[in-house]
């Protein structure tokens, strides 16, 4: 087993040849609630569980909610993909495309695990000394910390409902 274009594949040699086979399971899920401080330079880390996911450099871009996402670079790639079979002849596909590229920006992570949030996505996020990364399936969120202790109480407040939703449909 070897890790390949952020997949897990299966190796096979014929000959001098190399045939990578992917599997069929996707890769490990992005999960669980990290607090962290920035520091002045608005390098964050990230933890090790993450690292492990995401590889040596990650995509980082405007989420929604106010957040900010960041995928592992194939996971991007994927998303580039879906978003190119859109129509440009709808208007929400062009501003979604908008959205999501205007802001991304492809940083390298360090061998500590740390990463520089850019600039104007700091400012976005209203990113200052703690912040909260949040694993969530195939990317991560990175919060204001504030923001994200009131987000997350207001959905608290309404997941049972949420939750009957879902089950009616046959989702839980």
């Amino acid at each position: 087993m070897v890790r390949f274009g952020g997949k897990w594949c299966k190796a096979h040699r014929s000959g001098k040849e190399w045939r990578i086979t992917t599997l069929n399971h996707k890769s490990p899920m992005l999960i669980g609630e990290y607090r962290h401080a920035i520091d002045e330079k608005r390098r964050f880390a990230l933890p090790v569980k993450f690292r492990k996911v995401l590889g040596k450099r990650v995509v980082i871009t405007h989420g929604l909610d106010n957040c900010l996402f960041i995928f592992s670079t194939a996971e991007w790639k994927g998303i580039v993909e879906k978003l190119a079979r859109l129509s440009m002849g709808q208007a929400d596909s062009r501003a979604f495309g908008r959205y999501l590229f205007s802001g991304a920006a492809e940083v390298e992570v360090d061998t500590l695990g740390r990463f520089l949030v850019p600039q104007e996505l700091a400012t976005r996020a209203e990113l200052s000394d703690k912040a909260v990364l949040i694993g969530v399936n195939d990317r991560v969120e990175l919060w204001n910390e504030a923001r994200w202790t009131k987000y997350r109480a207001e959905v608290e407040k309404h997941a049972d409902a949420v939750a009957e939703k879902l089950g009616a449909i046959g989702v839980l």
